[in-house]
């Protein structure tokens, strides 16, 4: 006898590029590791370009395209919108999804604005009691290793948190003539490094530790105040015949962001983020520090994890490496033997599995858009301190 399939989560998707790679693998996977609730189906993707989406659709596994994220909201058969667009549009996408009464899944940051990012909160609470709900991407929680990092906070295993310690570095931006592209137009993004990548670490933090930045005092740096604006160039993503005569217009978003900060429960913290360290590829690091141990992330070696025990035999102490890949690690037991390591997709993997279950058991999916806002107010608060010489900026509300 055929066991019957869980009902299905018809997926409308908007965008396709980098994000929209990424998230399409997820929906087409995850049912296929995972006993899930639901069962995703690529049912539309939407972007502006006719030919670009309709290529996308055929080598992604999606069933039909759209030219206007409205016509995905206004589709009976779909249920949830994934928004993979630049930030100036997740609000208004978001908002309108919800108030129609489909599920939403957002891309980090959550906006480009804490006005934003508070009213896409509001509408999704409302929502909620709607039975219709709403997350943000931040897909990084599910690497495995960071997984279990949480896990052993949580645990006491670390004792009282005292210094955190936040990286993210990567280097495409490092050549002044990589082109300009929407990235760099803050008017598009947002912000730069500080937004794109930092926003991961902030998320990381708070998430692992449990606490909240509840202040900070920041540095902004752009190194590089013009790029080059050839239509070819940007196209290709290549810069190698750029020439004197080559037009090039102003970068409007940070390289680098640096600061100091404080965590609501004592503890202190740094953060850095830029897309011109050279050499690091997707150096996303997290250290956590604590009364009884230490335990330390590095992206770039993601199967594994550094712990120091400080409850161990004096003449035993030191960091070990775990590697992360036994079955009774989060989220690997559905994958390959032990010591077989996951990638880079699997994050956004296991962000399907994490939503598709909350959506099946009608319970809010993490981290929600409040989660989110909450990283909002500290990227705003980081862009004020360093509009104002460092200056101590304290965050008020930062507890979703």
């Amino acid at each position: 006898m055929s066991q019957q399939s869980p009902p299905a989560l018809r997926v409308g998707m908007a965008g396709y590029a980098f994000m929209g790679a990424a998230h399409s693998h997820a929906w087409r996977t995850a049912h296929r590791f995972f006993d899930l609730p639901l069962t995703p189906e690529l049912t539309a993707i939407a972007g502006r370009n006719r030919a670009g989406v309709e290529q996308a659709a055929q080598r992604m596994g999606w069933g039909s395209v759209e030219t206007d994220w409205r016509a995905l909201i206004e589709r009976d058969d779909i249920d949830l919108i994934d928004i993979c667009t630049p930030g100036n549009t997740h609000a208004e996408i978001a908002i309108a999804a919800l108030e129609a009464g489909k599920h939403v899944l957002c891309e980090k940051p959550l906006a480009n604005s804490v006005a934003e990012a508070e009213a896409m909160t509001a509408v999704a609470e409302e929502a909620a009691k709607k039975g219709v709900f709403a997350m943000c991407g931040y897909s990084y929680r599910r690497t495995p290793a960071l997984a279990l990092m949480k896990r052993m906070v949580d645990d006491g295993r670390l004792g009282t948190i005292r210094h955190v310690r936040a990286q993210y570095l990567q280097d495409w931006l490092t050549d002044d003539n990589a082109p300009l592209t929407w990235r760099l137009d803050k008017s598009t993004s947002g912000s730069g490094a500080l937004g794109d990548i930092g926003a991961h670490i902030i998320d990381a933090a708070q998430y692992v530790t449990g606490l909240n930045i509840t202040g900070v005092s920041a540095l902004l740096e752009t190194f590089t105040k013009e790029r080059p604006v050839d239509g070819e160039l940007v196209g290709l993503g290549g810069h190698g015949d750029v020439t004197a005569d080559t037009p090039r217009g102003p970068v409007t978003v940070d390289d680098a962001a640096l600061f100091t900060a404080r965590f609501d429960g004592g503890a202190i913290g740094m953060f850095e983020a830029t897309r011109t360290a050279l050499g690091r590829k997707n150096a996303n690091r997290l250290e956590v520090n604590g009364t009884l141990g230490s335990v330390a992330f590095d992206f770039e070696d993601m199967n594994f994890l550094q712990f120091y025990d400080g409850t161990d035999a004096e003449d035993a102490r030191g960091f070990h490496r775990i590697m992360v890949t036994e079955p009774v690690h989060p989220y690997v037991g559905n994958w390959w033997p032990t010591g077989h390591g996951l990638g880079y997709e699997h994050g956004f993997t296991h962000q399907v599995v994490d939503l598709v279950t909350a959506l099946g058991n009608k319970t809010q999916p993490t981290p929600s858009f409040r989660e989110a806002l909450g990283v909002q107010k500290v990227l705003a608060a980081v862009e004020d301190s360093a509009t104002n010489n460092s200056q101590w900026t304290t965050i008020k509300g930062n507890n979703p």
